[in-house]
């Protein structure tokens, strides 16, 4: 264990006085704050969260599941009304952090998934993502990957060194798709809250700043058209991607997409 730790720590130098202490961090300024604005992409956008444009939608798209099995691991929900998940959405909307976003269809303008940026903290250059819901509709699919990645290449750009992603160490899918993305696992927090009555560990995850260029250079090119077929299949996985990515590196080839490469990942 202390080991594993030991790879994940950040490089040090020695002071004057013999201890390890952290690199420099030159000319660091902080951050700037997110502001609330569209993330525009291909497939979707993610755009600050309105309770009389969005409510109606999330509401049917987020409760549709059978049971509410998609609320399992939040810490609210399911909803019985319409009503009452609007004064959920109005209430944390006016907090500012965690600053929410509906993920919206750019085919056809329907909000059919939830998002935040939380523990925003520009000072430190650490910003989180959270109150990730997902609609059927939205699960597994270009769209929600996309989302992802504006979220990150927009912290990204604000000077943000670190983005974190945390979640009950239950919730199989979630640690899937962080993992999938490319964070980094840190560590467990056992014990570190109740959630509707039961013991929640959680799971963290984070992507560095000097990290995020590899990872968005392979989620460019798994979002790239030319990584689907005609029926929307993926010619390549993000995994098969990163993959390539590392096989090439030493020679800064970054695979070509479409063709005999993406060819290659279904063979």
């Amino acid at each position: 264990m202390f080991a594993d730790w030991q790879q994940l720590v950040q490089p040090a130098e020695i002071n004057a006085l013999g201890q390890a202490v952290g690199s420099p961090v030159p000319d660091w300024s902080g951050a700037r704050h997110p502001p609330h604005k569209i993330l525009a992409g291909q497939y979707c956008r993610v755009e600050p969260l309105d309770v009389a444009r969005h409510g109606g939608q999330l509401f049917d798209a987020l409760h549709q599941m059978p049971g509410g099995a998609n609320w399992t691991y939040l810490s609210h929900g399911p909803f019985p009304t319409l009503e009452s998940w609007e004064d959920w959405m109005g209430e944390h909307i006016a907090q500012g952090d965690p600053q929410f976003y509906a993920i919206v269809d750019q085919t056809d303008g329907v909000a059919i998934g939830l998002a935040s940026y939380l523990r925003i903290a520009p000072a430190d250059g650490s910003i989180e993502v959270g109150f990730l819901h997902f609609s059927p509709r939205l699960q597994r699919s270009r769209l929600a990957t996309e989302a992802m990645y504006l979220m990150m290449r927009e912290a990204f750009a604000l000077g943000y060194r670190r983005y974190e992603w945390k979640c009950d160490a239950q919730n199989s899918p979630s640690v899937k798709a962080a993992l999938r993305l490319g964070f980094t696992f840190e560590g467990l927090f056992r014990q570190a809250r109740t959630n509707k009555g039961r013991n929640r560990d959680t799971a963290w995850f984070s992507i560095l700043d000097h990290e995020w260029p590899a990872r968005r250079a392979a989620l460019e090119s798994w979002l790239d058209e030319q990584n689907f077929d005609g029926e929307g299949r993926q010619r390549c996985s993000l995994a098969q991607i990163v993959a390539m990515r590392g096989r090439n590196r030493a020679a800064d080839f970054m695979p070509a997409v479409g063709g005999a490469t993406m060819d290659a990942c279904n063979r």
